[in-house]
């Protein structure tokens, strides 16, 4: 392809991300260091830090994250490492039902961990039936320790993504490596510290990056538990006078310093982390089988692992079919109407359409941008390629709380933007937002097919006569179609249940996405919780079937897509 065209690329690409990237963090960035008269200042952020409300917040949300990624970090490792050495009893089947957790927000999840682990949920119903605790006795286990609540929640909703990425890891090793350990005499637990852990180190930190910015920024599991005591409840609530108040801002200024910091730091260290390794037919190695006991073992492991993960989806399932669950281990009546209400309520019927359009054209950007950034990047020898890779990973560390509050701020009266309020109408806010955020998933995905292409095909097309950009449609797209079918896929479900842009920037009933309609239809009072997991299970269907046709388009080639 011509270099003209991967300028003519390079120039439209950087011209979308200096407007809706960089301009509504200026606008952030702004907002919080910027006085009445235009002068810089650090006033807003000194009186912020001062503030123990605040500062208690900051401190809540970084602890949270951590907690979430170590905990998150402790499930997926050994998880990984067995599937990735051993064979055992139906480990096929539970590779795959391992990834469950993925197929629902985690804020949904916690409407199905309410239930189990209320007052008069089902954890304390069965204490009462097995005698462990009186009859009039109950307790609210996540209440007692909200934060604790909503770590294990968000552990237990992410730990795929650090597992995706430690099996993708595992797999890259070369085993002559671990070999020639071994018969140096470091075996066991000491060779996997010295010599497995630091092979796939840059995976786990990969991984761990997204679980920590996603943990350290999420907005809709503290609503749910109603833990205000977190920045990013913090700053939701302050939205509600953002013309005038700098605090806000200044959150938002923090929170974004400490994920690109994050990230910075991991691409710092880590991403330039290279093992040379020989190929991997110059040595024996692949999973090994056990001898009966160990190996159901191993499969007991995961399928306990699989069960505690998915309670949360189980406790959305049976609120969506009964119809009353109040004190009881089980409900007692089922029934279908709140799947078929749920699919006729005035607020979800336009939310579905409305979910559906911005993630479809969303998508659709996310695919013509991809390719052609992917292109440049792989393929290209222009200057500043590597600039526009960068730019196109960035909003993997940029939460989508941020970003959200950016298009708001930048969509004010007065400003340039205005004309895109979305108090008005946020269908184009939201179409860009879900662009934006999903654009590195078809990126990473586009590059890795075009890595693995060779480009002696195109040229042997362009030899033939054919022209550089039809002999790209023509001859290595095609090749690529899994990859950019895998990368689509992912873009599209996580456009769907989008969370923190379409809470903050869908304000009018009419155009709800999702996600929007699930957190409303549980605040009502009545059967609103019944509604809203009735519409979160059709949301764990369309993401499950997504993430099983991605599994099998893309193997252990799909961690590569959650990488910062």
């Amino acid at each position: 392809m011509s270099q003209t065209f991967a300028r003519l690329v390079f120039g439209l690409t950087a011209t979308f991300f200096a407007a809706f990237f960089l301009w509504p963090v200026l606008q952030i960035l702004k907002g919080g260091f910027v006085d009445a008269d235009g002068h810089f200042t650090l006033a807003y952020l000194g009186a912020l830090l001062a503030d123990p409300t605040y500062r208690d917040g900051l401190v809540n949300s970084f602890l949270l994250a951590c907690a979430a990624t170590i905990l998150a970090l402790l499930i997926a490792l050994p998880l990984a490492f067995i599937s990735d050495r051993f064979l055992f009893p139906a480990k096929g089947l539970l590779g795959s039902l391992v990834l469950i957790p993925m197929i629902l927000p985690p804020f949904v999840g916690a409407i199905g961990i309410k239930q189990i682990f209320g007052q008069s949920g089902a954890f304390n119903a069965l204490l009462h039936h097995l005698h462990l605790l009186a009859p009039a006795a109950t307790i609210d286990w996540f209440a007692a320790n909200q934060f604790w609540g909503i770590a294990v929640v968000e552990a237990l909703s992410l730990y795929p993504i650090i597992y995706l990425n430690a099996v993708a890891a595992l797999a890259n090793i070369d085993p002559a490596m671990e070999e020639a350990a071994q018969n140096l005499g470091c075996t066991g637990l000491r060779r996997f510290w010295k010599i497995t852990l630091p092979l796939i180190q840059p995976g786990l930190f990969a991984g761990g990056t997204i679980v920590f910015i996603w943990a350290f920024t999420e907005l809709g599991t503290p609503l749910v538990f109603d833990y205000a005591r977190v920045t990013s409840v913090q700053i939701y609530y302050g939205l509600r006078d953002i013309g005038g108040n700098p605090f806000p801002y200044a959150l938002v200024a923090v929170m974004l310093a400490a994920s690109v910091a994050l990230y910075a730091i991991g691409k710092g260290v880590f991403g330039r982390s290279s093992y040379a390794m020989m190929a991997k037919a110059t040595s024996s190695g692949g999973p090994r089988a056990l001898p009966a006991a160990p190996a159901w073992l191993c499969t007991v492991l995961f399928a306990g692992v699989i069960f505690v993960a998915v309670l949360p989806h189980l406790g959305v399932i049976l609120v969506a079919f009964s119809s009353d669950w109040y004190g009881t281990v089980i409900p007692h009546d089922y029934t279908l109407d709140n799947f078929r209400l749920a699919l006729g309520h005035d607020l979800t019927v336009p939310a579905i359409a409305n979910s559906l359009k911005f993630a479809s054209i969303s998508t659709v950007v996310d695919i013509v941008l991809g390719i052609a950034i992917a292109y440049v990047v792989v393929r290209s020898k222009i200057a500043g390629r590597q600039v526009l890779d960068f730019l196109a990973m960035l909003p993997l560390a940029v939460p989508g709380l941020v970003l959200a509050f950016g298009y708001l701020a930048m969509s004010q009266e007065g400003k340039f933007f205005s004309f895109l309020n979305p108090v008005q109408n946020p269908t184009v806010l939201l179409i860009i937002a879900y662009s934006v955020r999903r654009l590195p998933y078809v990126v990473r995905a586009a590059a890795a097919g075009f890595q693995q292409t060779s480009e002696t095909l195109e040229e042997a097309a362009q030899n033939l006569g054919c022209p550089p950009l039809k002999s790209v449609i023509k001859i290595t797209l095609p090749l690529i179609a899994a990859n950019l079918i895998a990368g689509g896929l992912l873009a599209f479900a996580f456009a769907m249940l989008e969370v923190s842009d379409s809470l903050v920037l869908a304000q009018k009933t009419a155009f709800y996405p999702i996600t929007k309609a699930i957190m409303e239809l549980f605040q009502l009072l009545g059967d609103g919780k019944f509604l809203a997991s009735a519409l979160g299970v059709w949301a764990m269907v369309f993401l499950g079937v997504t993430i099983v046709g991605m599994s099998l388009l893309l193997g252990k080639k799909l961690g590569a897509i959650f990488r910062v």
